[in-house]
């Protein structure tokens, strides 16, 4: 298996992608560290993936740096190494840009783009420590958003820090790239998650969409997590800097598309 014998952190993981990702790196012969602010969704995740593989938790706010010491340390403890690490967690807030308070906007900034940065330094000094030692480089996929392109009147705040996120990507891979170690990104169009919720009953909302996603429905988290195995894999060895916009074809989209029902 493409993943077989590594050891992942996965932030965010106790629901919509960043489970889907936990599943599919257990799928593929990986041991999973899933962290989470939400302590039962996280004991859920354990008990529902066990199956499939060695998965533990670890209850942790990444915009805390002693939270995420805790989590890198705890992750060695447990599985011995790290060798991948998947920047999931991610908040949102809707306002509009007149009305959107300060508090607000610093906290989406502090979890979705300093939390990434903490886990990543972190993650990525333990292991430039232990390719000194003679152990082997391994692979951060940070999760941007095609919203670090495109933008959204009512999400200021999340599209700024996705924004910060591609460009920490890029330079935390050239900054890591004399090591061995691969920062890649990957940003998705709309994916079916509990942020998605209102599409299933707010049919104006689903037609917006499917409006402007040429494939013509909405993405499965499992597409996702298919391509943050990929990109944590072997099979892109010489891939970094790079987002892959996991997205229906959406940002190339000059038009709206018609939309059956």
């Amino acid at each position: 298996m493409a993943l077989d014998g590594k050891i992942a952190i996965v932030t965010g993981g106790a629901q919509g992608i960043g489970l889907a990702i936990a599943r599919r790196f257990l799928q593929d012969g990986a041991s999973v560290m899933l962290a989470d602010i939400n302590d039962a969704q996280g004991a859920a995740a354990v008990k529902e993936l066990s199956p499939l593989g060695k998965v533990r938790f670890s209850s942790t706010d990444v915009s805390s740096r002693l939270d995420v010491h805790n989590l890198v340390a705890g992750t060695i403890e447990a599985f011995g190494d790290v060798d991948i690490l998947v920047n999931n967690a991610g908040i949102v807030h809707t306002a509009d840009f007149l009305d959107l308070n300060e508090d607000d906007f610093d906290r989406v900034l502090r979890v979705n783009l300093k939390g990434s940065f903490l886990c990543g330094q972190a993650v990525a000094r333990y292991m430039v420590k232990k390719i000194k030692d003679g152990g082997n480089a391994g692979s951060i996929v940070n999760m941007s958003s095609i919203n670090a392109v495109v933008g959204l009147p009512e999400q200021i705040a999340y599209s700024v820090s996705k924004g910060g996120v591609s460009q920490l990507t890029k330079v935390m891979a050239l900054s890591l790239a004399p090591y061995g170690i691969r920062v890649n990104a990957i940003g998705p169009g709309s994916i079916k998650t509990q942020m998605l919720d209102t599409v299933n009953s707010d049919m104006a909302a689903k037609q917006r969409i499917l409006s402007r996603t040429p494939l013509g429905r909405v993405g499965e988290p499992s597409e996702i997590a298919a391509v943050a195995a990929f990109l944590a894999s072997d099979d892109a060895s010489y891939i970094t800097g790079q987002t892959i916009y996991a997205d229906g074809g959406r940002l190339p989209l000059n038009y709206t598309v018609p939309v059956n029902g």
